[in-house]
């Protein structure tokens, strides 16, 4: 018998969009969900708390029914 004891599970942490892409509003600067998530507050490089969604540069079509 080994007497070997289990690693404890690490969290997992909340899972995060690859897409999503937030710019700041002061300066302009682009940054993904990810890299916000790992700092310890949403803050820009600026010091801005302020980001908006960036929307992608290409529209979607649909038929229409």
């Amino acid at each position: 018998m080994s007497s070997e004891i289990p690693a404890p599970k690490e969290a997992q942490p909340a899972k995060v969009f690859a897409g999503a892409v937030y710019e700041c509003v002061r300066c302009g600067t682009r940054t993904t969900q990810e890299e916000l998530s790992r700092l310890p507050e949403v803050k820009c490089i600026c010091g801005y708390r302020v980001f908006k969604k960036s929307r992608p540069s290409v529209v979607k079509q649909i038929k229409a029914v």
